[in-house]
């Protein structure tokens, strides 16, 4: 037995060595602050790990493992959280780490009915799989999509305008799967294996490159927005003090004000509930009133996050964190109210189905129990160059719901934008961390980004996911940049869960495949690695 071979051997059959060494890379491999750049880790983050599941036969311990691995995986990436709500932070930890063991105990049915090596080459699909199925149900967090990963590896994943993020995932599961397969394979395997690592590597560059070369004999003939964004760096608390409004209000006037004299934008945007009461409603009539004066003296739109209250027929009403865009006439507002909420912060999960659940909110300040919105209703802005220009807005959290974003430009949105307010988050590399999976939108769709923060990071992506401006982190300052407009739809735009969707068929044809090896009683030995 060679040096290496024993030192596979020890690390198969250590207990949770493995499981600390994968959680600690995987937590790592997340985007951070931007001079830390360890995104590559991921791509061998699950090899100690899987290789230690080869020899684990008992189902209690094999959960422990995989749980202790993904809670250490939690801790790193999202420990931030719990700046905003501490009782919420560590629920979302331990809820959320319960949820990434799924795919690894299917891992260990597949491999208990059709042995190691068969369950290995199924848990790319089984994972894939199950990232997909698990954003579309109301628990969801949804942040930790193994190829969220990637998202500041901008070389490496321009291939997303193909698969979405899940080709993404896709790719990482399989090296880490083939690394395995290279350290545990035979000599002839060994090679086999590591050309197509190779390949693996190769192929995302080779498409960047040809993307970038094809662009860049296009370079100024695209159509370009002039957008102003204001972060105004309001104190996420206090902001919803009610004797507040009057301040925070004229702040925005005066920030908007001198922006639009030196810049002549043809859209100005406010971030997330950067009016934090019902403007619509008759008790804020001069307010309403206040604002109109202003956009007539601006003479341009607007798109702002605020407070929509829609009242009911029993006397009650229903809140929604929602966007608007008005123009600079008497027009009608363009709604979007919010559809994806933070699970227990923005909304509890079923509360529909089960009132009192209502009761376990771990609300911030001024957002505590928010509707959520039923429509991705794209707002249209007039312009004088342009015509019509249609608009994605989404608000927050929403920009990690790869499929939620695609809906938007299929329904004709050139530009997307998102308000946010990530100030709830400190100093911590959260709105870093949420700022990048955003590039990964841009890239899916093709569009460019106007991201406006109220404190935090207000930044101008382009379809690359490449930031064209910014604004110093926590500072109240504006931005004017002209942002392109696209309007082509990408392969994935137009088919944004086809891999996911393939791969959880392809995990059910897996176990029906399982199921049968075993009742045709597959040797033991044909089931060794």
């Amino acid at each position: 037995m060679t040096s290496l071979s024993r030192s596979i051997d020890q690390l198969s059959h250590s207990r949770y060595v493995t499981s600390v060494l994968s959680g600690v890379l995987l937590g790592l491999s997340f985007p951070s602050y931007p001079f830390v750049r360890l995104e590559l880790l991921a791509w061998v983050a699950l090899v100690p790990l899987l290789l230690s599941l080869r020899t684990v036969e008992k189902p209690g311990e094999f959960f422990r493992r995989i749980y202790l691995s993904m809670l250490l995986f939690c801790f790193i990436s999202l420990w931030w959280v719990s700046l905003a709500t501490l009782p919420g932070g560590v629920l979302t930890l331990f809820a959320q780490a319960f949820f990434l063991t799924v795919p690894f105990m299917a891992f260990y049915a597949v491999k208990k009915m059709a042995g190691y090596r068969f369950a290995l080459f199924s848990f790319p699909f089984l994972q894939i799989g199950w990232e997909w199925a698990y954003m579309q149900q109301d628990l969801s967090l949804g942040w930790l999509t193994l190829g969220n990963s990637q998202a500041n590896l901008n070389l490496m994943i321009q291939y997303a305008d193909i698969t979405g993020v899940w080709g993404i995932s896709f790719w990482l599961l399989w090296f880490n799967v083939l690394a395995v397969k290279v350290l545990t394979g035979s000599k002839k395997e060994v090679f086999r294996f590591v050309a197509t690592m190779a390949l693996m590597i190769l192929a995302p560059l080779c498409y960047s490159f040809m993307l970038w070369s094809r662009d860049g004999k296009d370079i100024g003939s695209e159509a370009k927005l002039n957008v102003t964004l204001v972060q105004p760096n309001i104190d996420p608390h206090g902001k919803w003090v009610q004797q507040n409004s009057g301040d925070i209000m004229d702040r925005y006037y005066w920030m908007t004000g001198k922006a639009v004299r030196e810049n002549r934008p043809d859209l100005v945007i406010w971030p997330e509930t950067a009016i934090p009461f019902p403007i619509f409603d008759t008790n804020y009539a001069n307010d309403l009133r206040s604002l109109r004066i202003s956009m007539r003296q601006w003479d341009t739109a607007l798109l702002t996050g605020f407070i929509d209250v829609m009242y009911l027929h029993n006397k009650s009403y229903e809140a929604y964190n929602a966007s608007m865009l008005l123009d600079s006439g008497n027009g009608a507002p363009q709604i979007y109210r919010k559809m994806h909420l933070v699970p227990f912060a923005e909304r509890v999960p079923y509360v529909d189905y089960i009132p009192w659940l209502g009761y376990a909110t771990f609300s911030l300040s001024g957002i505590n129990g928010w509707g959520r919105g039923l429509d991705t209703a794209v707002m249209k802005l007039p312009t004088a160059k342009y015509g019509e220009v249609v608009i994605a807005n989404f608000i927050c959290y929403e920009s990690i719901f790869p499929g939620h974003v695609a809906e938007f430009v299929r329904k004709g949105a050139r530009l997307l934008t998102l308000v946010t307010n990530d100030g709830w988050y400190a100093m911590s590399y959260g709105p870093y961390q949420h700022l990048a999976i955003g590039r990964l939108r841009c890239i899916e769709n093709r569009r460019a980004m106007a991201r406006c923060a109220n404190t935090g990071l207000t930044v101008v992506l382009d379809k690359y996911g490449r930031t064209i401006a910014e604004i110093p982190w926590w500072k109240a300052q504006t931005l004017t940049a002209e942002v392109p407009l696209e309007s082509r739809l990408t392969f994935y735009t137009r088919f944004p869960d086809l891999l996911p969707k393939i791969a959880a068929a392809i995990s059910v044809l897996l176990f029906f495949v399982a199921f049968l090896m075993n009742r045709k009683g597959v040797s033991l030995t044909d089931r060794k690695p």
